[in-house]
């Protein structure tokens, strides 16, 4: 599938006004250009805005089944050109075509789940403290929504925020990652031709300061972001000063549990998969591995032996099971950690180096490991998203939970056991916004929410449900039937 490597504003393929563009590159094979994108400025910004704010109106007052009719058809299209767009965003971002077609089946979840909640987007009936009169509530769209996400998930998380608030009558503002920009107009393509009118989905390209500008824009009502803690402050403070609603999803430290009782085989498969899948570049990614004392010698052995079998290698290649990192700059600071983590005391185990694939100048990295960390040690805290994987030996569960939590983020987190009553503990205990018993702490479904807890987030949720209580706002209706001005009783609350 073909599309224009421009922005898209009010229906039309546009330059940027200043003609400025930037380049992407393969991470596997940086040589190979993808494409040149607009390096858009505040002009451009001005213009997917309004285009947005002219066609709120009567995108919200088309009903909203016939809204979700068109996501249906989005989806349908995405599963008809699911391999095309994995191979595309696997040239573009570098994760295996394994993973990427993961990334669309997402995407497509999303759509067929956010077309049929646009025949449950329930207000609430309630009875009224006065004769002949009904009280009720609905729901009504935010109005123009700006929706900037990171590069590792460029169809899927898009799709978690646009999707909803498309489906609730909203427009959007859509800012790609600079870094897999491609990936993102693949993904509008599909919406485009399943009908979304002209305005309702703009797309701006850009880096930081195109961002910026649009999240400052006065008819940007509301901003969806996913990428890094200081971006995501600095959104949330421009938002706060200039009162416009904020969704946040930054950041993670992700522990995983095993305990004594734990399946050890089930339990390296998800270690491994969580560590090491996307080459650790997740915000869920397991990054810290806190094993029961009993098991822990042995665990890190079966992890040493499997990982050692994983294939380096570009996405696009069958028998890849780790691709590169997306760019150098991400290589030299996954080096720079592994020299932290040795400077601080910590063991090397395994990995810890760049490495050169033959035929390919990409920017692959080996998959590390480190044993004897401690929760102070600024390998245990600090996200480092790369294949980085920190163990810790604790001898009790109580001591495992205090490793768990000892930690900035919350997003998610799991626990590998047999036993049920330290499973129900786990979900109570771990302060993180998700909690997998016997499975990895990485993996979405498109119906639940998705999100964190402390500097992971800011209380709102993508996925499910709870996207729709960030895209729309609730209205208080009263409708008096009596004939007359009725009043309060005295001993009742007047405002």
């Amino acid at each position: 599938m073909s599309v224009p490597h421009q922005n898209y504003i009010d229906g039309t393929w546009r330059d940027a006004a200043s003609g400025q563009t930037f380049e992407v590159s393969n991470p596997a094979a940086p040589s190979e250009t993808i494409g040149h994108f607009p390096d858009s400025g505040p002009t451009d910004v001005d213009e997917t805005v309004e285009a947005a704010a002219q066609a709120q109106s009567d995108w919200a007052r088309r009903p909203a089944p016939q809204r979700g009719k068109m996501l249906r058809e989005a989806g349908d299209l995405l599963s008809d050109r699911k391999s095309e767009i994995a191979e595309a965003m696997t040239r573009e971002m570098g994760k295996p075509v394994f993973e990427t077609k993961g990334d669309v089946q997402e995407a497509i979840d999303t759509a067929y789940y956010t077309a049929s909640e646009t025949r449950r987007l329930f207000g609430h009936t309630v009875p009224s403290e006065l004769p002949d009169k009904m009280n009720m509530s609905i729901r009504r769209p935010v109005g123009v929504c700006a929706i900037i996400t990171a590069w590792n998930f460029p169809v899927a998380v898009p799709s978690w925020k646009i999707l909803p608030a498309l489906a609730a009558g909203n427009t959007v503002v859509f800012k790609p990652s600079e870094e897999a920009p491609r990936s993102g107009l693949l993904f509008i393509q599909t919406l485009l031709d399943a009908g979304i009118p002209d305005g309702v989905i703009n797309v701006v390209h850009g880096a930081g300061e195109t961002g910026s500008t649009l999240v400052e824009h006065p008819q940007v009502d509301a901003v969806g972001f996913t990428g890094s803690y200081d971006v995501g402050t600095s959104i949330a403070e421009t938002c706060g000063r200039l009162n416009k609603r904020v969704s946040l999803e930054m950041g993670g430290k992700n522990p995983m549990i095993v305990m004594e009782d734990a399946d050890l085989d089930l339990a390296l498969d998800g270690a491994i998969w969580g560590a090491y899948g996307t080459t650790g570049q997740r915000c869920t990614a397991t990054s810290r591995l806190i094993c029961h004392e009993s098991v822990h010698d042995r665990f890190v052995e079966m992890i040493e032996a499997e990982a050692e079998t994983l294939v380096l290698g570009d996405g696009t290649n069958d028998n890849t099971d780790v691709g590169p990192l997306i760019n150098e700059d991400a290589r030299e600071k996954v080096r720079r950690y592994v020299k932290i983590g040795q400077k601080e005391g910590a063991n090397l185990a395994m990995g810890g180096s760049p490495v050169s694939i033959e035929g390919n100048d990409g920017y692959f990295f080996e998959p590390t490991l480190f044993t004897d960390v401690t929760p102070d040690m600024r390998i245990a805290q600090e996200e480092i998203f790369g294949p980085v994987l920190s163990v810790f030996s604790v001898n009790s569960y109580e001591e495992a939970v205090d490793v768990a939590n000892d930690t900035r983020f919350g997003l998610s987190s799991a626990i590998y056991t047999d036993t049920v009553q330290l499973g129900f503990r786990a979900m109570r205990d771990l302060d993180a916004g998700i909690t997998y018993v016997n499975g990895p702490t990485i993996g979405a479904e498109a119906h639940m929410p998705f999100g964190g807890v402390k500097d992971t987030g800011n209380g709102h949720r993508d996925g499910g449900w709870a996207a729709f209580e960030f895209f729309t706002e609730h209205k208080t209706v009263y409708v008096d039937y009596s004939g007359q001005l009725q009043k309060a009783q005295m001993d009742s609350v007047e405002e």
